[in-house]
């Protein structure tokens, strides 16, 4: 998978999405991403670094979910190397429609097909969350990208 196209995928779970184990999960959903920009410095054969930023909404198993609906934009940095790894981390700033916000951080270790996000500040229903889990990439088409994503939220 090249650099660009991890990064959207990565980029597309890391909204909110984020490990555990599937049955210690009390939240779930996808979380859907679209490129708005990427920028890749290649500083050797197959090594680079790309930055990306990303549109994405969040949508959950559970409708009530406070995270249901909540749009927002996502950044992140991958680092690819020669071995063919990629590892990434970053940030997405999320609203709900009432205006609170939320931040979630999330990495992806390097060669893995699993990442792991959790909360990491936020406005009303979303301040002092310690909400955290698993985000997976499962669908790919260039700048367009959607990761599953479980976890334990509070």
């Amino acid at each position: 998978m090249n650099v660009i196209r991890c990064a959207a995928a990565a980029t597309a779970a890391m909204g909110l999405a984020l490990g555990c184990t599937a049955h210690a999960d009390n939240c779930s959903g996808y979380d859907v991403l679209v490129n708005q920009h990427s920028d890749t410095l290649e500083s050797a054969r197959d090594h680079s670094l790309t930055t990306s930023i990303d549109h994405a909404v969040v949508m959950t198993d559970d409708a009530k979910s406070i995270w249901n609906m909540t749009t927002g934009r996502c950044s992140g940095v991958f680092l690819a190397t020669p071995d063919g790894k990629v590892a990434g981390m970053g940030f997405c700033l999320r609203k709900d429609k009432d205006g609170n916000t939320a931040s979630v951080s999330w990495d992806l270790p390097a060669g893995a097909d699993k990442g792991s996000w959790k909360a990491a500040g936020g406005t009303g229903k979303f301040a002092g969350k310690t909400d955290s889990g698993w985000w997976q990439p499962v669908v790919n088409e260039g700048k367009f990208s959607i990761a599953r994503w479980g976890g334990t939220c509070k």
